[in-house]
């Protein structure tokens, strides 16, 4: 896969923003070094005093694009003769993540293909700390720099770029002057040198360098004649004195040249939605929290009016026993796992156990496999649309949790991969017997995510950590550069001859945290809180940019919804809250709930002239006036009427400009607290929903699985042809695999080349111990342990004694092809019993006997669509649509009804709960009720695709069973694979045409 590139509408509009404010050459200078060739032109302004009001600030979100936008804003002043820039980076991190980017083949192809740009590219050249060692006992200048310095105008198609981080610009080696070369016939000093080059500046992440740091001044040494700097953030500056003092941010000309900020980013679909989730404990262990009191030669802590205090080395368990896995106080404000501490930070006894970790990983795991089974199969309104590949990332405490000591694992990666193998096999298990195109690419994709799993070099997940930068392990170095550099492998699902590529679970200690990102990472997991004081957008910030298919193309919330699943502990449950308002802290405006300001009334013009350029500020205050809505003082009335209801002056202004909020606050649904009741909501048209009371009566009383008493006889007897099958492949012998590696020359005899085949390990055979093979057949199978081991003997003597049949593979065998049988044989040997009790749904409350207020949106669909229609029989409020396919379910719900279709609506996940007796309860996707001769009937639709799985049919027969045992309520039921078919059933119901055979097909 190659990402393709493509300008976005905002950046767009950011690279005008550019080309608006700066300046340009100065053609009219009188400097004598005008045409001096190892340096850039003169810029307007740029050998002035008050060179600074030319300086340029550009705000944009992170996962926005930046380092696109000022890659092309370097191209664009090259047309103007600027060739010599200098990037300014925080982090080497950040550093890698630049020098990506810009040495990228996308990078390079894309912007050689934009008019204008066609014969330049850029040369970039990278200092790093060791690039200025001494060699032979002289002091020699890197040549990375002598190139850039040296480089003159006289190559035209070449922008010259040197890319440098912060501790780097601040090192005695950029300031001395004592090295053994001269650069530019006498410079002896790097920071002189390329001052000469009267460079322009870019400096990313703009908070990490205020202008009053010793960074910034050394920045100013390079004697920039234009700094343009790109961030999320600016640095806070303190103006005015004693009651006047306040803290403002530092823009160069008062505010950017151009701002998106995180509110717009969000709210127009420029990054992911967020969903925070964090395990829950109970309120005894929430409420044992020890605060931190103090740090430093010793730790403090602090609950119930109580001090405990621990020396460097003390294990906190001394203080309480919740504080598991043998942590102890490192010194210098970190614990032995890595977490920094700071006064008033509150801890959790229980938040520290292994356990409590697991189960982090667990519901990470959980998030992952949703967001991966969505991505891979993609439906289209036609077909399926390109894949989507699925990456995962973990902040873990330590890397000893993650590598043990000569090539071990540890615990926390042991417990990783148990997790996942358990998840890996009940999705195998679910997709195994499938007929569909893509559901049988995923199974061979889960398939060999096993087998990559249990290789003896794994090769699903991956860590980068600080201790790796130069390490010689040629394992980790390739994890480290799979997650540094191979980009566009990490993407990719195969590689050039065909092997799938499952890597996709990343482990970092916070290394990651700044400068590397991936588009297709759609879940984070922190296993401890990071005790920092990063912003919270930073941190979710690894994983907001929005993902690209399997063809690279970047893929728009308007196309595909995208949400980050990010997983936090307990202890940082406000996360959410927090996100919100510092996201909220960002907008543009402030805010006044009793005045209508003037920047409110300019952003409201402002947004409104987009549309209509004739919209003026006149004719929003004479609308505001006609409504009644402010006095001539521009203040907001306080009762106001509207639409018959009283409310206030603000109200009425956001319903009729509702900008005021959109450009202001971030939308509700763009960041959710998944186990907050807050989570977004639909509510329900109670007065539709009336309509279905009386069903739903019958529905919420309870009916049990009633078997057949010949079932217990059909399990056993299942099992006894399953276990004498020793000819249908169900016992294997399981043999390693062995990889041979033959060394030949090509045709020419001038290329050495290395061909691997892979064959299994003669006379070497993997087996399990018998008791775990035994317990893990009961356990699956539900069958007695003694019948089961009477079993194995006979099959076992069939096989001439041999015991290597007991492996993996012949228990996975035995289990599917029992569960297979078996559910074939009882599909029809049981009946629905009704219950003398009644049970809640997620639908009806049946104590209360009423409907709910509004349900979770995820529980009608993981897609939404804002087409609205005035159809008042739907069941929901509406836009959005929530759907799970774009076809039947979409074009299900944009159908219009006819009159003797009363209600119609997609139904929630868990609405009616019929029991399945394969295990688990089942709701259908639709109802719709019809009005015949004054008589109500239903139809339960389930939608499926054409190509329907085993399990599909499996649901259609046992809805079809449970529905049967309601014909006298008018209840009917159907699968349906279109949308025309739903409608030919709606009008033969309201004909009365209909037969039980319509719904056979």
């Amino acid at each position: 896969m190659k990402i393709q590139l493509e300008r976005l509408p905002h950046q767009v509009e950011a690279i005008n923003a550019i080309n608006t404010a700066f300046y340009g050459v100065d053609t009219y200078t009188n400097n004598p070094d005008a045409n001096y060739i190892y340096a850039n032109p003169i810029l307007r302004y740029g050998d002035s005093k008050n060179k600074e009001k030319s300086y340029i600030d550009v705000k944009m979100e992170t996962g926005t694009g930046k380092t696109f936008v000022y890659t092309q804003m370097m191209y664009e002043m090259h047309k103007q003769g600027v060739f010599k820039f200098v990037i300014v980076v925080p982090t080497p991190s950040i550093k890698e993540g630049t020098r990506n980017f810009i040495t990228s083949d996308y990078a390079r192809q894309y912007f050689s293909g934009i008019p204008g740009y066609e014969n330049a590219s850029i040369q970039l050249n990278t200092i790093n700390a060791g690039d200025f060692s001494n060699k032979k006992g002289r002091r020699n200048f890197p040549a990375q720099l002598s190139e850039f310095i040296e480089a003159t105008r006289q190559n035209v198609n070449q922008i010259q770029v040197l890319l440098i981080n912060a501790g780097m610009v601040n090192s005695k080696s950029m300031t001395r002057d004592d090295y053994d070369q001269t650069l530019l016939g006498g410079e002896t000093s790097p920071i002189k040198a390329i001052a000469a080059t009267r460079p322009v500046i870019i400096i990313d992440e703009p908070h990490r360098f205020p202008r009053n740091k010793v960074t910034y001044k050394a920045i100013e040494q390079m004697k920039p004649q234009l700094i343009v700097r790109f961030g999320a953030t600016f640095p806070q500056t303190t103006i005015g004195r004693g009651k006047n003092k306040k803290t403002v941010t530092d823009y160069y000309r008062g505010k950017p040249q151009f701002n998106l900020n995180a509110i717009d980013s969000f709210n127009q679909g420029l990054v992911k939605a967020i969903d925070i989730n964090y395990p829950d404990i109970t309120e005894q262990e929430a409420s044992r929290l020890y605060k931190v009191k103090k740090v430093g030669n010793q730790l403090t802590l602090s609950r119930g009016g109580k001090e405990y205090t621990l020396n460097k080395g003390e294990n906190l368990a001394n203080i309480d026993e919740g504080f598991a896995g043998d942590i102890t106080y490192a010194g210098s404000k970190e614990l032995s796992n890595g977490l920094e501490l700071k006064p008033d930070m509150k801890l959790i006894p229980g938040t520290f156990a292994q356990n409590y970790q697991d189960e982090i990983i667990t519901q990470a795991i959980e998030r992952h496999f949703e967001a991966e089974e969505r991505n891979f199969m993609r439906p289209e309104s036609e077909g399926t649309a390109p894949r989507v590949k699925t990456l995962s990332l973990f902040f873990i405490d330590s890397i000893a949790s993650f590598r043990g000591p000569n090539h071990t694992k540890g615990w926390l990666a042991q417990h990783f991969e148990e997790i996942l193998m358990r998840k890996l096999n009940q999705l195998i298990g679910k997709y195994e017997m499938t007929i569909e195109p893509r559901e049988k690419e995923y199974y061979e994709f889960l398939k060999a995510t096993v087998q990559d799993l249990k290789a003896e070099k794994q090769q699903v997940y991956a860590g980068y950590f600080s201790e790796d930068r130069g390490t010689g392990d040629e394992a980790i170095q390739a994890e480290v550069n799979d997650i540094l550099k191979n980009k566009e492998r990490l993407l990719s699902f195969k590689d050039k001859d065909g092997n799938w590529i499952t890597r996709r679970f990343l482990f970092s200690k916070w290394t990651l945290r700044e400068g590397w990102d991936n588009p297709n990472v759609f879940v984070i997991a922190k296993l401890r809180t990071s005790g920092s004081e990063i912003s919270k957008i930073q941190e979710v910030g690894r994983g907001l940019r929005l993902p690209v298919d399997e063809t690279g193309h970047r893929l728009q919330q308007d196309e595909f919804e995208s949400r980050l699943s990010f997983l936090i502990g307990y202890d940082e449950r406000d996360f959410a809250e927090t996100l919100v308002e510092q996201v909220n802290e960002d907008s543009p405006i402030e805010i006044n709930h009793d005045e209508l300001t003037n920047d409110m009334i300019q952003l409201i013009v402002s947004e409104r002239q987009k549309s209509d350029k004739l919209f003026s500020e006149d004719k929003l205050l004479a609308d505001l006036d006609n409504h009644n809505i402010i006095t001539r003082s521009n203040k907001f009335k306080s009762d106001v009427e509207m639409d018959g209801k009283k409310i206030s002056g603000y109200e009425a202004l956001v319903q009729l400009y509702p900008e005021v909020v959109q450009r202001t606050k971030v939308a509700k649904d763009k960041i959710r607290d998944k186990n907050s009741k807050f989570a977004t909501k639909v509510k329900l048209r109670k007065s539709n929903w009336k309509q279905l009371e009386n069903l739903w009566k019958e529905l919420s009383r309870r009916r049990m699985i009633k078997f057949n008493d010949s079932v217990n006889n059909s399990a056993k007897s299942v099992a006894k042809d399953v276990f004498k099958d020793i000819d249908n492949n169900i016992f294997v012998l399981q043999q390693p695999q062995i990889v041979t590696q033959k060394v030949v020359t090509n045709d020419n005899k001038n290329k050495i080349l290395v061909q691997e085949t892979q064959a299994d390990y003669k006379g070497t055979y993997l087996t399990m111990k018998y008791g775990t093979f035994l317990k893990q057949l009961t356990m699956r199978t539900n069958l007695p342990v003694d019948f089961l081991h009477q079993q194995m003997i006979e099959s076992i003597k069939r096989l001439n004694g041999n015991k290597d049949y007991i492996n993996e593979k012949t228990l996975g065998n035995l289990v599917r092809e029992f569960n297979q049988r078996f559910n074939e044989t009882i599909r029809d040997s049981y009946s629905y019993v009704p219950l003398q009790f009644t049970s809640s749904t997620s639908i009806y409350d049946s104590k209360k006997q009423k409907f709910v207020d509004e349900i979770s949106a995820n529980d009608l669909g993981v897609y939404n669509d804002e087409y609205s229609t005035e159809d008042d029989k739907y069941l929901y409020d509406r836009p959005p649509l929530r759907y799970d396919s774009a076809n039947p379910e979409l074009k299900i719900l944009k159908r219009t009804y006819g009159d003797n279709i009363t209600v119609f609506g997609k139904l929630p996940k868990r609405a009616i709960k019929i029991p399945r007796y394969d295990n688990g309860t089942t709701t259908p996707d639709f109802i719709f009720k019809i009005e015949r001769e004054g008589k109500p009937i239903y139809l339960m639709v389930e939608t499926k695709a054409e190509n329907m799985r085993l399990g599909d049919q499996r649901i259609k027969l046992i809805h079809k069973k449970y529905f049967d045992e309601l014909k006298d309520s008018g209840v009917y039921y159907g699968m349906a694979t279109s949308e025309q078919k739903v409608h030919e059933w709606l009008n033969k119901l309201e004909n009365g045409e209909i037969k039980d055979s319509d719904f056979t097909n």
